[in-house]
């Protein structure tokens, strides 16, 4: 007996490009989306007008000129760090160490300022933090790119594990210099000479970090597109056995790609430590060596989308903190509303690169 096959009612088509225009289009219409949700959510739980929690929120981040340049360092921050781990994104390395390669970094220029800041002038002791802070970075990165080159190991364990590792050893050196003793932290390292602290530029104390994310974004971008080791990380990415034929040394890019990623993520631990900080602790990266990844993959491994992905999730982090301050609510509050609207941004993508059919009536 034959039978007839019948199509199911929905079905999932790839889309080819479409338009930008388009494609902002779907993420506008998204972002307003979350909106109404979190309105919803906020209006049925709390009972608090939505336009007041969300004035609340843009207060956080922009209420006073103080707040915008917090606002704005934290942006910078974030997007060295992501920009770091998209370097090995491209060429299909998961690296998840950036947490671990941020607080290596750290270690570094805490070692010098606490050991050589009496002992060497201001210009050579930031040269060595800086030395030793973008070595360390490297250092955490070359390890798991070595062990995936001779042993094929899973490179997205080997960089998790290194998190740990690093962790445990920022917190054996607080113990070792802690400040007093059995305080349990090393507190504000050298609080009265001020050497190792990084220059304020143009009076600002906040500036230096936004600088260097401007010129590590146009590097990324310049780097992965118009340079030759560039071109072999994306085809390293796109086809590691079309690599191997066209004579790229797959294992050497691997290296390579993972000192340069583990050394960016190396800076942002001087910058975090000498220039913003002036301490070490274990949380001194906050967790944004995770949320990297994130915004990494919302921006798609575009360098300048980047910023305003980074942008997005810093702006609701300090909106969060204020709605729990202004309206007494808890902080798990504003993070589910930042939740929603991340789900939304990232959910948002799959209807740009896919199309929903479904089944005509028969007649």
């Amino acid at each position: 007996m034959n039978s007839k096959s019948k199509e199911p009612f929905i079905h999932l088509t790839k889309r080819g490009a479409i338009p930008v225009y388009k494609a902002m289009i779907i993420r506008v219409i998204a972002v307003v989306c979350a909106l109404i949700v979190c309105a919803l959510i906020t209006g049925l739980t709390t009972g608090i007008n939505p336009i007041e929690v969300y004035s609340s929120i843009i207060a956080g981040a922009f209420g006073s000129s103080r707040k915008t340049w917090i606002t704005l360092q934290d942006v910078s921050i974030l997007l060295i760090i992501s920009l770091s781990l998209t370097i090995a994104f491209r060429m299909r390395f998961w690296n998840i160490g950036g947490e671990g390669q941020v607080l290596m970094g750290g270690l570094g220029s805490a070692a010098c300022m606490i050991c050589l800041g009496d002992k060497v002038p201001g210009p050579v002791l930031m040269l060595l933090m800086l030395v030793s802070s973008v070595a360390l970075g490297a250092l955490w990165g070359f390890i798991p790119a070595l062990c995936k080159a001779l042993w094929n190991t899973n490179e997205t364990l080997s960089t998790l594990m290194m998190n740990y590792i690093a962790t445990q050893l920022v917190l054996f050196f607080t113990i070792l210099w802690e400040v007093p003793k059995g305080s349990g932290k090393i507190g504000i390292i050298n609080q009265d000479s001020h050497a190792g602290w990084l220059p304020q530029l143009f009076g600002s104390k906040y500036l230096l970090p936004i600088i260097v994310a401007v010129f590590v974004t146009a590097f990324t971008y310049i780097y992965i597109k118009y340079t030759k080791h560039g071109y072999e990380i994306r085809v390293v990415g796109e086809s590691p056995k079309t690599s191997v034929y066209v004579g790229i040394n797959v294992k050497k890019v691997f290296i390579r790609t993972m000192i340069l990623s583990g050394a960016i993520c190396g800076l942002v631990g001087l910058l975090l430590v000498g220039g913003i900080n002036h301490t070490l602790t274990a949380t001194i990266s906050d967790g944004r060596g995770f949320t990297a990844v994130l915004v990494s993959w919302m921006a798609q491994f575009n360098p300048f989308a980047m910023i305003i992905t980074s942008f997005i999730i810093v702006f609701m982090d300090r909106g969060a903190g204020e709605i729990a301050t202004a309206f007494d609510l808890n902080q798990s509050f504003g993070d589910i509303l930042t939740g929603i609207i991340l789900f939304f941004i990232i959910g948002c993508e799959f209807f740009i690169n896919y199309q929903i059919h479904f089944r005509k009536k028969d007649h």
